[in-house]
């Protein structure tokens, strides 16, 4: 299995039997993979580098700097979550150490709905607590922005790489319930736990993920039936991946891969930035083929019985 390109920019340019042959790749590398290395993303270079600075800068802070971002309520879903406090893999039923990684999640702009159960509404209404870092907030949501323009688009290609209209999902995705986290995976002194990993083995829940990985590093690997494998962190490129949503919606046409951040004995430190690109709190998701594959669920439904399965 190895991880396949594609060019957005390209594909959207394209017209006639060019533009169905690209599309018909972007199908089979959802069907097999579920990983795609994109470019042609048009997120300008200056937006990813004041982001990755804001990013550097609040990793630097000590640790009492950094707290003061918490969320402000016991497991909310925003602000600065730190070492030992979270462990992906038990949400595969895997019981590991704690990652090696400390994270920040925000939204640019809380989201509009009302829901009527409390925790949802919590949920669905949280707001970022911002670090007291000049510039922070500002490079956030820029590039939160961006990349909330580069998900719709790649939703439009994902419409026609299932023969649909290209604005079919748009609908669904007035006012994305999405959210974007910034990992920094301290560098590594000696060999981890047994069983410990940057980030354990785990699929995403939602539509899909817009990673940015710092240049160069390593450490991000992808199941395949007789192992994992290495994905590269190319120059001027992100790497998307299939949710468990998109997988549902797709009645598992698409796959939603198992995938980590892999820890080895001294390594330097890593960031990445996740995008989790979601569809509207109340849009209703069921089968696209019509079938009776899984019954419809809203989004915010789907996502607390995920977030309350991981959490508990």
């Amino acid at each position: 299995m190895s991880i396949g390109a594609f060019d957005l920019a390209a594909f959207e340019a394209a017209t006639g039997a060019d533009r169905k042959a690209r599309a018909a790749t972007l199908d089979e590398m959802c069907r097999t993979t579920g990983f795609i290395v994109l470019s042609g993303h048009g997120v300008a270079a200056k937006t990813i580098r004041d982001m990755w600075a804001a990013a550097d800068a609040f990793f630097a802070l000590d640790s009492a700097s950094k707290q003061a971002a918490r969320p402000p309520v016991a497991g909310g879903p925003y602000g600065y979550l730190g070492p030992d406090q979270e462990a992906l893999a038990k949400s595969k039923g895997v019981d590991t150490p704690p990652d090696l990684k400390e994270s920040f999640n925000g939204r640019a702009f809380p989201l509009q709905v009302q829901v009527d159960d409390p925790q949802s509404q919590a949920f669905a209404s949280a707001r970022t607590p911002w670090p007291e870092l000049a510039g922070f907030r500002e490079a956030w949501v820029a590039y939160y922005q961006a990349v909330e323009d580069l998900g719709g688009r790649i939703m439009c290609a994902f419409a026609e790489a299932l023969d649909l209209p290209t604005d079919f999902f748009a609908p669904f995705g007035t006012e994305p319930a999405s959210a974007l986290r910034a990992l920094h995976y301290p560098a590594t002194q000696g060999q981890a736990l047994v069983g410990q990993q940057r980030a354990g083995a785990h699929t995403d829940y939602g539509a899909l993920t817009i990673l940015l990985p710092q240049q160069g590093s390593q450490g991000l690997q992808v199941k395949q039936d007789d192992g994992w494998v290495d994905v590269d962190a190319p120059k001027d490129a992100f790497v998307i991946n299939i949710g468990d949503l998109m997988a549902r919606w797709t009645a598992d046409r698409w796959v939603s891969t198992l995938h980590r951040v892999v820890a080895k004995p001294d390594q330097p430190k890593r960031l990445s930035l996740a995008y989790f690109y979601q569809p509207n709190w109340d849009a209703v998701i069921k089968p696209l083929d019509g079938s009776a594959a899984y019954p419809p669920i809203t989004f915010g439904d789907y996502l607390m019985r995920k977030f309350n399965a991981a959490s508990g």
